[in-house]
C-alpha cells in the first residue's frame, strides 16, 4: 500500500479563482483497438468510451477522457479510500482486457495529479500559459484537449460551467501549481 502525499499544501481560494487539488481519486488508462475491447470496457464499466477527438463519457462513477483513437483515461468521479492503492475496477480490467491480449490497463493514479480550478477567470490563466485556444473549449461541457500549460504537459476536461479538471504529473505539479497561484494574484 501506498501513503498518498498531496504535492499541493494550499489551496487557492479567491474572489475570482479557486483551486484546489482532489484526491484521492482511481486515474486508469486504457489502450486498444479491438471490438472486443470496447465491448469488454462498456460491459466492466457501463460507460461507452468517447470515439470523437477531445470529447468525454460520465457516468454517476466515472467519467472517461478520449487521449487518441485507442487510448482513453478513466477518472472516478468520487474521491476513494486514502486507506488502499488497490481498486477492484483496475482488477476486473486488468483481468478481462490486459491478460487476453484486447489491449493495456494502466493504474496511472499516482503518476498523475488532478486539480480543480473554479471560477470566473479560470480561462485568463489558461489563455496566459497556453498556446491552445479556448474558445470551443469553454463552450461545450464535457470537452477534453492535451496541450501545455506553462511548458508542462496537461490534460484539461471541461467538468461544468467555469469549472476544469486539470491532470498534470506529480513531478510538475508543485511548479505548475505556484505559476497558477502567481498568475491569481494578478487577476
Amino acid at each position: 500500500m501506498l501513503n498518498y502525499n498531496s504535492t499541493i499544501k494550499n489551496k487557492i481560494n479567491q474572489e475570482s479563482i479557486s483551486v484546489k487539488e482532489i484526491f484521492p481519486v482511481m486515474k486508469i488508462n486504457l489502450r486498444g483497438k479491438k471490438r472486443e475491447f470496447l465491448t469488454n470496457v462498456g460491459k466492466n464499466l457501463n460507460i461507452i468510451l468517447p470515439t470523437e477527438a477531445n470529447t468525454s463519457s460520465i457516468s454517476d462513477k466515472l467519467t472517461a477522457i478520449w487521449l487518441s483513437p485507442d487510448e482513453w483515461m478513466i477518472v472516478s468521479n468520487e474521491p476513494l479510500s486514502k486507506e488502499t492503492n488497490k481498486y477492484e475496477l483496475y482488477e476486473v480490467l486488468f483481468n478481462s482486457i490486459s491478460k487476453s491480449n484486447l489491449g493495456a490497463v494502466i493504474d496511472v493514479t499516482d503518476q498523475f495529479v488532478q486539480l480543480e480550478l473554479k471560477g470566473e477567470n479560470i480561462y485568463e490563466i489558461f489563455s496566459a500559459g497556453s498556446p491552445f485556444n479556448f474558445n470551443e473549449f469553454k463552450e461545450k461541457k464535457g470537452s477534453t484537449t492535451q496541450t501545455v500549460l506553462n511548458h508542462i504537459d496537461v490534460i484539461l476536461h471541461h467538468k461544468d460551467e467555469n469549472i476544469v479538471n486539470l491532470f498534470v504529473r506529480r513531478s510538475f505539479a508543485e511548479h505548475l501549481y505556484s505559476w497558477i497561484e502567481d498568475c491569481c494574484a494578478k487577476l
